[in-house]
């Protein structure tokens, strides 16, 4: 194993947890982990992971609901595996269906762990195209950059998935509601979140585009406007 990756681990059973992190760190891999779904989902939104090792059941919110989650909500794809101890067809049509890239079943050998999250993490490189880009305005999902016209535009992680959301619309306008579902999910925010988050990211654009390119929709939403020129 000749790659190091970056690898989020959500498993609620401690042993198993410390034998997988332990293993990945002997290869000069990064772990992060998580013991909940909860703290998985936030963990794989805020953060960039080359793979996620997400168990299938978790104390608090089932693992398909987890993988349902990150792949829904995430600005870029994250290649998922799930570890189960059901080993049932049904259950892998099921995980398949909420977007898991690939199945474990417990018990499982460490060594083909690893072999098969450096074979996902290959795979979503050679398919993924990180860079989305309209106009003078482009975006790269792996380094959450924004670039105008090759000049950095400097926003926040909450920012970018605006911008990106916003971006993948054009040329529609984006409802409210839709925005705080693709940023927070089923668990948004105090109700001024979204207005301060846009107010942010209308003034950072702004300084680099020297014009208004996130408008305001009335009764609608907002809309990104005026990159082609």
């Amino acid at each position: 194993m000749k790659r190091k990756l970056r690898v989020l681990l959500v498993e609620d059973n401690q042993a198993i947890a410390n034998q997988i992190i332990g293993f990945l760190q002997g290869h000069g891999w990064d772990v992060d982990y998580a013991a909940t779904g909860k703290l998985g989902v936030t963990l794989a939104l805020e953060h960039t992971f080359d793979v996620v090792i997400l168990d299938l059941n978790l104390p608090d919110i089932d693992g398909l609901r987890v993988c349902e989650k990150i792949k829904y909500h995430a600005s870029a794809n994250i290649p998922i595996l799930m570890l189960t101890a059901r080993d049932a067809f049904e259950d892998k049509v099921k995980g398949f269906g909420k977007g898991a890239d690939d199945y474990l079943t417990k018990p499982f050998d460490l060594r083909e762990l690893a072999l098969r999250c450096e074979a996902m993490s290959r795979r979503s490189e050679l398919h993924q195209n990180t860079l989305v880009s309209h106009g003078a305005l482009s975006l790269d999902t792996r380094s959450f950059e924004v670039l105008w016209n090759n000049e950095n535009i400097k926003v926040t992680k909450v920012g970018f998935k605006l911008l990106h959301k916003l971006l993948n619309e054009i040329p529609y306008p984006v409802s409210r509601s839709e925005l705080i579902e693709h940023v927070w999910g089923d668990e948004p925010p105090e109700s001024n979140a979204l207005k301060s988050h846009i107010y942010a990211l209308r003034k950072a654009t702004e300084q680099v585009t020297g014009k208004p390119i996130l408008h305001t929709i009335s009764n609608i939403g907002y809309q990104l406007k005026g990159i082609d020129d």
